[in-house]
């Protein structure tokens, strides 16, 4: 988890409901953080419910509301009904930041049958649903809404490292943030994509473990701090941003050699 201090608390946000997945650990927890102290009522969600509370007394404890649910990204029915839920028992949804992901770790022609599905479940299938399920109740309400997607630097270089599968999935989370901007533009919900590189979470700890020292190939050789993806997030869920959708900012350090 990132030592570094919260952006000052705005109360920007206030009156919104956010909606954050995969936000036990890493980025999402994160992310949670820096909504609830921008004044949102954020919904944090995954798997690890025993996290989930840790994450909201965290966040009560600074001034912020937070609210835990359970959710599985690669469960249809279950993100339809814990959307109605938190429709229900927190209130309209107008941020959503599809976060959750896992990675592949294994050479494309050696994955199962069951990895393949997990991967493309959590990674893609699961955002589009639940983008879907929130833009219905927007739509359905006459309200405007902002969604945030967590693509990757992988879905636009890939250094051949045994995640094939991720950056295809995370390449699809880019150009779905574009479609669905357009599908939706007409309905003041606008969609836009964060792509990170290298930054430190759980995920990245397990493919430091499998390859090394990756940072020696950075032009910066370090890894992000999750703290240095504020400012983006808080921009595209701002008023600030109200004319911006369809967009995917890389916030990658230069990893990416450019």
């Amino acid at each position: 988890m990132s030592d570094s201090p919260l952006p000052e608390a705005s109360g920007a946000l206030s009156g919104q409901v956010a909606l954050v997945t995969g936000a036990s650990s890493g980025l999402g927890w994160r992310f949670a953080r820096v909504l609830a102290n921008a004044g949102a009522t954020v919904v944090a969600t995954a798997r690890r419910e025993e996290r989930l509370e840790e994450l909201c007394r965290i966040a009560k404890q600074a001034g912020g509301e937070a609210v835990g649910y359970r959710l599985d990204m690669t469960d249809a029915d279950d993100i339809e009904e814990v959307v109605e839920r938190i429709s229900r028992e927190v209130g309209l949804i107008s941020i959503l930041v599809n976060n959750a992901g896992v990675p592949d770790a294994a050479r494309a022609h050696k994955m199962s049958r069951e990895l393949i599905d997990r991967v493309f479940d959590t990674n893609l299938r699961g955002p589009y649903l639940l983008s879907c399920e929130v833009a219905r109740r927007l739509i359905e309400a006459e309200a405007p809404g902002r969604m945030i997607n967590i693509s990757s630097g992988g879905a636009f270089y890939y250094a051949g490292n045994g995640a094939a599968l991720y950056s295809i999935t995370k390449a699809g989370i880019a150009r779905m943030s574009e479609v669905l901007a357009v599908e939706w533009a007409r309905n003041h919900i606008n969609v836009n994509c964060i792509a990170p590189g290298a930054f430190e979470s759980e995920m990245l700890a397990g493919m430091l473990e499998r390859m090394g020292d990756i940072t020696r190939h950075f032009p910066r050789k370090r890894v992000g701090d999750p703290a240095q993806l504020d400012s983006t997030l808080l921009y595209l869920c701002s008023p600030e941003s109200e004319a911006v959708t369809g967009a995917t900012i890389q916030v990658d350090d230069g990893q990416g050699g450019r």
